[in-house]
Parts: structure tokens; C-alpha cells; sequence
């Protein structure tokens, strides 16, 4: 699901790119990842969070995939050069990832979840792509933080099957993705990083 103009202001501003810097700290110190690893983010807008990830990791590939063609085409003219040198911006749906089996050994989510009407197939896919020993890099929003009476009516998001902690965190386990110790996480919001294991 596209998001809105309100959102898309949101996600294109500096605060969200303060947010995003924090956030990769994070993700960087709860689990490095291997040298040379490819790396895929779902929802990658403007490719903003994809410069922040990449100088944070350098990994040797770098995909970006967006269900907006408008954020695709703006995040295909980065300059491809430092840390975006190996990336690449694609259309395509989280839900349906135009991916093979264990095609990555890092999936980053700055919260995209929550925008897919089948979220749960959205993990499934995310651990299908992810190798053994894959990390699950992501920030994630609940239903009191978007859906509550004033962004409610501001923001584009699906009405039903929504999940807040306990259904999002089951859904990980059952894709056979485990959380690391030190998330971080609240009524309005989970900041965390999963590792992919056998299915339960």
C-alpha cells in the first residue's frame, strides 16, 4: 500500500533521517553483519534510510524495493558512488518479494509493515529471502501510534487485521525469525533485530 503525501512529507524530512541514524546505531551495535554481505530493505522511499544503512555497514549489495514507482525513480538518481556504489532501487510489493529462497543475508524494515494489508505474508517473505543466520534489521509502528483519532483521518493505512506487540512478535517466531535480547519496545512501537533459525 502507497503511502499518502502527509507520510511521504514525513519520511522524506530531516527528523526522519535523525530517527533513521538512531535507529542503524541500534541495529549496528546489537549485530554487525558479515563482510560482503547483501543486503535488501522493503519500503525503501527516497533511499534515504539506504544511505544511512550503508555507510553504517558497507555491505557489498545493496537492494532498495518500494510499491511506489515515483519513490523508486527518486531513489534510483542517488549519486551511485561511496557507500550507494553497489545499490540498486527496484519496483515491488513486500508482500510478493521478487526474490529466490535465502537471496540475502540482511532485511531491513524502517516500519513497512504495518502498510501491508497481508502483513503476515510481508514476514513470511521477509524470512523467505533471508539465508540461515540472517539478520532482520527493523523498526516497526502499533495501531495507538497511526490509527489513533487525529492520524487516523491524516494517514493512508489498512483498517483491518492490524497487530500491535504480542501478534507481531508470534508472527516473527512462526517465520522462524528470533529476537535478539535488548529491543526495544512499547504500546506505540517495536525497535528491534531478529535472527533467522529453523522454523518452530
Amino acid at each position: 500500500m502507497e503511502v499518502n503525501w502527509p507520510e511521504r512529507f514525513y519520511c522524506r524530512s530531516f527528523v526522519r533521517k535523525i530517527a533513521q541514524w538512531r535507529e542503524v546505531r541500534y541495529f549496528r551495535a546489537t549485530r554487525p553483519i558479515p563482510a560482503g554481505a547483501k543486503v535488501l530493505e522493503i519500503g525503501c522511499g527516497d533511499g534515504g534510510g539506504a544511505g544511512i544503512f550503508t555507510r553504517a555497514f558497507a555491505p557489498s549489495l545493496y537492494h532498495g524495493l518500494d510499491v511506489d514507482p515515483a519513490m523508486v525513480r527518486i531513489a534510483a538518481r542517488r549519486p551511485k558512488k561511496g557507500s550507494l556504489a553497489n545499490s540498486a532501487f527496484v519496483l515491488g510489493d513486500a508482500e510478493r518479494l521478487p526474490y529466490p529462497d535465502a537471496a540475502f543475508d540482511a532485511v531491513v524494515n524502517f516500519g513497512i509493515i504495518h502498510h501491508l494489508p497481508d502483513w503476515r505474508r510481508g514476514v513470511e517473505e521477509v524470512a523467505r529471502v533471508l539465508r540461515p543466520g540472517g539478520t532482520f534489521y527493523f523498526e516497526e509502528i502499533y495501531p495507538p501510534l497511526y490509527a489513533n483519532p487525529v492520524f487516523r483521518v491524516m494517514l493512508a493505512h489498512p483498517r483491518e487485521n492490524r497487530f500491535h506487540g504480542p501478534e507481531f512478535r508470534e508472527a516473527l517466531y512462526a517465520a522462524g525469525l528470533s529476537l535478539l535480547p535488548g529491543f526495544h519496545e512499547s504500546s506505540l512501537f517495536i525497535l528491534a533485530v531478529a535472527v533467522k533459525t529453523a522454523r518452530p
